[in-house]
């Protein structure tokens, strides 16, 4: 039988701690949280190795370093509001449930559902798993003090910024061809300012591509 347990630990020993994740309770998430639980059953040898497990042609969960560094970034308090777009099979929603008071987690039809058991099942219940189109987001339960995509942006559609909190954070893993860029944008008087944070790559989701523009 794997020893998930063991494997979680050296995952954070050898692949967030030495990233510059410093920030205790990310650590405590990470530790926490049995990633093996919330990726396909195909894929749960893979669970704690160091890179993006590939899901489906767009879709990933995003390896071990880029969360830690992301979440350390975000700084999220436990007083706060996380909009949590491409949560998968819920291991994201899964780990920043431990940071936040609440969790919204926007996911396709049948990602959604997984998400919902997997969460459901281990005692989660700090999360709402909202199914819908990504870059819709979910505007009804919002605005939030954090918003947090999990997977590649070449633009953020307005409809996200729109549903970010005057004064919240927004990480993003912008991507230009194959080099991916992790920044963390700050709303101040109603726009998203953008700070670079770290190197960091994964597919551009559905609706996060930059649209063609037509010359006359």
């Amino acid at each position: 039988m794997t020893d998930f347990a063991n494997r979680r630990t050296m995952m954070v020993d050898t692949q967030v701690r030495p990233s510059d994740v410093t920030k205790f309770n990310v650590i405590e998430a990470m530790l926490a949280v049995p990633r093996e639980v919330y990726v396909p059953e195909a894929r749960k040898e893979a669970a704690y190795m160091g890179e993006n497990i590939e899901l489906a042609a767009d879709r990933v969960v995003l390896e071990p370093r880029t969360t830690g560094k992301l979440l350390d970034a975000l700084d999220i308090q436990p007083d706060e509001l996380v909009l949590d777009l491409g949560c998968a099979y819920g291991y994201s929603a899964a780990v920043i449930a431990h940071l936040a008071e609440a969790v919204i987690a926007v996911e396709a039809e049948d990602f959604a559902k997984e998400a919902e058991a997997n969460l459901s099942q281990n005692g989660v219940d700090n999360v709402a798993v909202v199914e819908g189109e990504l870059a819709a987001g979910a505007a009804k339960h919002g605005p939030y003090d954090v918003i947090v995509i999990e997977g590649g942006v070449e633009e953020l559609p307005t409809a996200i910024a729109d549903q970010l909190k005057e004064g919240g954070r927004i990480g993003c893993i912008f991507q230009e061809g194959a080099l991916g860029t992790v920044k963390i944008g700050y709303k101040l008087d109603g726009l998203i300012n953008w700070r670079y944070s770290f190197n960091a790559g994964a597919p551009v989701l559905k609706g996060f591509a930059k649209q063609p523009s037509f010359a006359l």
